[in-house]
């Protein structure tokens, strides 16, 4: 990493969460060939010279020597790890935590691993809303209700909001939507100019495939 991203600044971060049981689809969902290839890896390509650095979070070391026997990091134009989730069978909150603890910038862009049809464009629509007046980024579908219909594993996280998932996991509260309630939060509408609500299609089922 240059120095010109030492303090945090002109940094893009991804999380990537594959530390979920796949339990719907019977099989583990990012490494599942989708069109010729691992899912995952159509995230990775969508992310290239879009952002500076991508951290992909998987629920145990197995899981991460697999991923590294297919995904090549020489592949991709940012710096690329894998981490272990810190807290296992909780869903995705702890993994977000896991991966802000991980970013070299103040924001991370957060994606889970089954969702394929994220755009170039997306990518770069959310991280232009970032505002450092808010701790998070978050799209949603319906004015009416802003939090019931958001979309929060497509949206954007500052790390200082660590102690908060903290204590919500302390205290057992593992939705998101919860997080999103208690944080300064940003909501943009998804309303398919900007934003297309194809984006957040994703493949929980054989049957959706």
């Amino acid at each position: 990493m240059s120095n010109d991203y030492e303090n945090g600044e002109n940094i893009k971060s991804c999380i990537i969460l594959c530390g979920g049981k796949s339990s719907r689809m019977g099989q583990d969902k990012g490494s599942m060939i989708i069109q010729d290839k691992p899912m995952i890896k159509h995230i990775l390509s969508t992310l290239n010279h879009q952002i500076t650095e991508a951290i992909i979070v998987l629920n145990d070391k197995e899981r991460i020597d697999r991923y590294c026997e297919f995904i090549n990091p020489n592949d991709y134009s940012f710096d690329l790890s894998f981490v272990e989730d810190k807290i296992k069978d909780k869903g995705p909150m702890p993994g977000i935590m896991t991966g802000l603890g991980e970013i070299k910038s103040d924001y991370a862009l957060v994606l889970p691993c089954d969702s394929p049809y994220v755009s170039k464009n997306y990518i770069n629509t959310i991280f232009n809303e970032i505002d450092t007046d808010y701790q998070a980024i978050v799209p949603y579908h319906d004015d009416e209700d802003r939090l019931k219909t958001s979309e929060p594993l497509h949206s954007i996280y500052s790390r200082n909001i660590i102690p908060e998932i903290e204590s919500l996991i302390e205290g057992d509260v593992l939705h998101i939507k919860g997080l999103i309630e208690k944080i300064d939060t940003k909501f943009v509408l998804i309303d398919n100019k900007k934003i297309e609500k194809k984006e957040f299609r994703n493949l929980n089922r054989p049957t959706d495939i």
